[in-house]
């Protein structure tokens, strides 16, 4: 009995002196840190809501934006209001744009309604809107069609000024069509050599501003007849991007292989150069963002399915991206 007491005493001791060991071995400061991990996943508020929003960057592009809302309000109408409110100069949105971004409707813009019906946003303001220079009248409607028409449920948009229909922009000379959406085009490029025969595409790079990175959307007006999908990859794949600050990560070798459409499911099949990783079948987020991005703009569909050689690698449900 004594024997068994003394070796169980020798256990105790013994533990008790390598856990002393090990106390002393992991430095103070780590053991605050990992406190610290527990108590902020403690405290995080999992009930923020975030939205896309469309705003000018340093580069004088119209970037996407990811800012908290106000509220978990899912009203389709407040939501609106909130992101408008966002959009103009010094409103009550300002503190939320983030770094390097700035609003552009006027500041003395007033909301005066906003009406959701049918899947169509009807946005009354005031006349101050059109109080800009010729210059930035497209960009300000594209950035409210863009910003708006990311909403769940969102497809269209009438935009009234002092309870009129805006058809034209007074300064440009631009014509406007009565129902606005994504068609309408955004940070436009014109690569064109007849009138004839153009294609619209729209293309998602990748931008940065210190160490952040978001999307901007550019949409090109091209002679080129082929699949839109097919000039979105070769066009993330060239060097004409190289030209302005904007990026690609999608390696200069990446073929698409074959696209088949149907039952709003778009599948891409690439060679491997599409992987970030051989070994583990990685494609870089960025690669997915920009692809579906653009194919979200230019289709209709649901679902984005990227395979290498016959093998699903990923999928990509472009309602969760947007």
């Amino acid at each position: 009995m004594l024997k068994k007491m003394s070796i169980k005493k020798i256990i105790v001791s013994t533990s008790a002196l390598f856990a002393l060991f090990l106390v002393y071995l992991i430095p103070k400061n780590e053991m605050i840190t990992l406190e610290n991990v527990k108590q902020e996943l403690e405290y995080v508020d999992k009930n923020v809501i975030t939205d896309n929003i469309y705003l000018e960057d340093s580069n004088n592009y119209l970037g996407r934006a990811t800012i908290a809302l106000a509220s978990n309000e899912t009203n389709i109408e407040e939501r609106a209001k909130e992101l408008l409110e966002i959009l103009i100069k010094d409103g009550a949105g300002e503190s939320k744009i983030p770094n390097g971004f700035k609003s552009l409707i006027p500041s003395d813009t007033k909301i005066l309604s906003v009406k959701f019906e049918d899947e169509v946003l009807k946005v009354n303001l005031s006349k101050e809107l059109l109080d800009v220079d010729a210059e930035k009248e497209e960009k300000i409607i594209e950035a409210i069609v863009y910003t708006l028409t990311n909403i769940e449920g969102v497809d269209k948009i009438i935009l009234y000024v002092d309870g009129d229909i805006l058809n034209k922009l007074p300064k440009s000379k631009i014509n406007l069509p009565s129902t606005l959406d994504k068609s309408f085009g955004i940070n436009k490029e014109y690569d064109i050599t007849k009138t004839k025969d153009i294609n619209q595409v729209t293309v998602y790079y990748v931008s940065k501003f210190n160490d952040n990175y978001y999307y901007v959307p550019v949409t090109k007006y091209v002679n080129d007849d082929r699949e839109k999908i097919r000039i979105v990859i070769d066009e993330l794949t060239g060097s004409t991007n190289y030209n302005s600050n904007l990026m690609s990560f999608l390696d200069s070798n990446t073929k698409l292989i074959s696209v088949n459409n149907s039952d709003n499911i778009m599948e891409l099949e690439f060679n491997n150069s599409i992987l970030n990783n051989l070994n583990t079948n990685e494609i870089l987020e960025e690669v997915i963002y920009t692809i579906s991005l653009s194919i979200d703009d230019n289709y209709d569909v649901d679902e984005v399915v990227f395979s290498v050689e016959d093998e699903q690698i990923y999928k990509s449900v472009l309602k969760e991206v947007n």
